[in-house]
């Protein structure tokens, strides 16, 4: 069967330049001054945890730099998974989001003293929103600006993609919530930070399916 003659000349028509993608981890670097502006905004706006000069300096400041460093490496490997030709392994996604989720309980681990600080008798739920919610917020500039970058390389594994940068958006926000919030009790990290991250990652999906094309 030959095609129309007029075939040629329309998709003639319609080609135009195309700008080639930048390397994936090129791109991510657009969210350093972001993830630098969350790590300092969310304790500045509200407090820095009390026991900062006790725990030195790099176990606050150098632990939470290095978990938005992360986030923003994770963010990078959701770029690629967007590329066509350049998804990832299910065993590379499994790895990533499973160094992910533990990250944050590994510098809990290092960094506080004991792990039965908590909300005061009666303030566990309403503390437990409020970091929720913090960490929740927080992560909202890098998920959109994520969703935007791996849009625009037409992700064939749109929820891959998507859950991939809601971690990485999802451990930017609480690299900040480690410096705003001290409680180290597992049911209220579990369930306000982790749950925070869990929801950045469902937002992830969510995003990436609303503005796939």
């Amino acid at each position: 069967m030959s095609a129309p003659p007029d075939l040629r000349e329309k998709v003639a028509r319609d080609l135009a330049p195309a700008r080639p993608l930048r390397p994936p981890f090129v791109r991510a670097l657009v969210l350093v001054p972001f993830a630098a502006a969350v790590i300092v905004a969310i304790p500045a706006l509200h407090f820095f945890r009390s026991d900062m000069a006790a725990i030195g300096f790099i176990r606050a400041w150098g632990f939470s730099i290095g978990q938005a460093i992360a986030g923003i490496v994770i963010v990078a490997a959701a770029l690629r998974e967007a590329i066509p030709g350049r998804s990832l392994s299910w065993t590379a996604v499994a790895a990533i989001v499973a160094c992910g989720l533990a990250l944050p309980a590994a510098l809990l681990v290092l960094t506080a003293p004991s792990f039965n600080i908590g909300p005061r008798p009666g303030q566990a739920l309403a503390e437990g929103l409020s970091c929720f919610r913090v960490s929740a917020v927080g992560a909202l500039p890098a998920l959109m600006i994520a969703a935007f970058l791996a849009a625009r390389a037409f992700p064939l594994r749109p929820s891959v993609a998507g859950a991939l940068y809601g971690l990485g958006g999802g451990l930017i926000a609480d690299a900040g919530m480690r410096l705003y919030c001290e409680y180290s009790q597992p049911e209220h990290v579990i369930l306000a930070h982790g749950g925070a991250i869990a929801a950045s990652i469902v937002a992830g999906v969510v995003l990436a399916w609303i503005t796939r094309r």
